[in-house]
């Protein structure tokens, strides 16, 4: 009879520990500045602004979905400030501004300026979430320790 074992290798382990008072600081301004900015948006969504009306119109969108919109980006930023649901919170307004781009895409808008807009909020979502969460240090180690 042959017996066969199995190794298995394990990445180094990430450090878990609590960040820096100065990186969670940071990382609670960048995601402050995230959800300040979607909170708004969403809101304009909701409340049916004339211009997001027009842009949604502009984009190609029926625009009686704005309310459809605002009340997904709410849910999805509900989910990103509760500490317990922000890692998820993140991967949900992730695909919602990964929608953004191919929207943006589609249209045809200006590259820096507006395609790449929500590329730069995902930066600030994740990037806010990465300096004040070990947990997501812990899953995206950039500095092996």
């Amino acid at each position: 009879m042959t017996t066969t074992s199995y190794t298995t290798t394990t990445a180094p382990a990430a450090t878990n520990a609590a960040p820096s008072r100065r990186a969670r600081i940071t990382g609670l301004v960048l995601s402050g500045l995230a959800v300040v900015f979607f909170l708004f948006d969403s809101l304009t969504h909701i409340a049916n602004v004339e211009q997001v009306r027009t842009a949604m119109e502009d984009l190609g969108f029926d625009p009686s979905l704005n309310r459809v919109f605002g009340v997904v980006l709410l849910i999805c930023l509900a989910f990103y400030v509760v500490p317990l649901t922000s890692i998820l919170g993140a991967v949900l307004l992730t695909g919602y501004l990964g929608g953004a781009v191919g929207t943006n895409l589609l249209t045809e808008q200006p590259i820096l300026s507006t395609t790449l807009a929500p590329i730069y909020f995902g930066i600030l979502v994740w990037g806010g979430l990465y300096l004040r969460d070990s947990r997501v240090r812990a899953i995206m180690p950039f500095v092996r320790g």
